[in-house]
């Protein structure tokens, strides 16, 4: 199997939404491949590589993710307050993609770092204009965060590269 570069993670236990949000990405000339997994716990697995997801070459992290905040277990809230925790993954582009929720979700949501937040359209033609307009802005025109791979292993603090940091006397 090749490498794969970039990936979107698509979090949704909605499965017609689901596969309605695959169909429109398709259909706007997405080639990038959507990992759709159905709960918060899935995409922790996912994205610490844990699991059935370990071969990053197989299930590399996304530059991208879709999340529905009513998921069943974990909500979509709590597993975005657990992403901004994880250093190698607190940058990851979030697109909340949900039905209208309580009073201050959306707040809320944006308080724990979301990027946008976008609510579930009522028409098929609708997801396709959104997703369209999705696709090209944050996989267009954004320039995502380099993510490292949760079995990356960082240097030693205050470690510094050979010769980096260093001057010669009198230069």
């Amino acid at each position: 199997m090749s490498y794969v570069h970039h990936t979107i993670l698509l979090v949704d236990s909605d499965q017609d939404m689901a596969h309605f949000a695959m169909l429109a990405l398709q259909r706007v000339g997405v080639i990038t491949p959507v990992q759709l997994l159905g709960t918060a716990e899935e995409a922790i697995d996912y994205l610490k590589g844990s699991g059935k997801y370990q071969e990053r070459e197989d299930f590399p992290l996304p530059v991208l993710l879709l999340l529905d905040l009513k998921l069943p277990e974990m909500s979509g809230l709590e597993f975005l307050s657990w992403l901004r925790q994880e250093p190698v993954l607190n940058r990851a582009p979030v697109i909340v993609l949900t039905q209208p929720g309580p009073e201050g979700e959306i707040e809320r949501a944006y308080e724990l770092g979301c990027n946008s937040f976008l609510v579930k359209p009522p028409s098929f033609n609708t997801l396709l204009v959104m997703m369209q307009t999705l696709v090209q802005y944050w996989l267009g025109l954004n320039l995502p965060p380099q993510l490292a791979s949760p079995n990356y292993a960082s240097p030693p603090k205050g470690a510094v590269e050979a010769g980096a940091g260093t001057a010669e006397p009198g230069a």
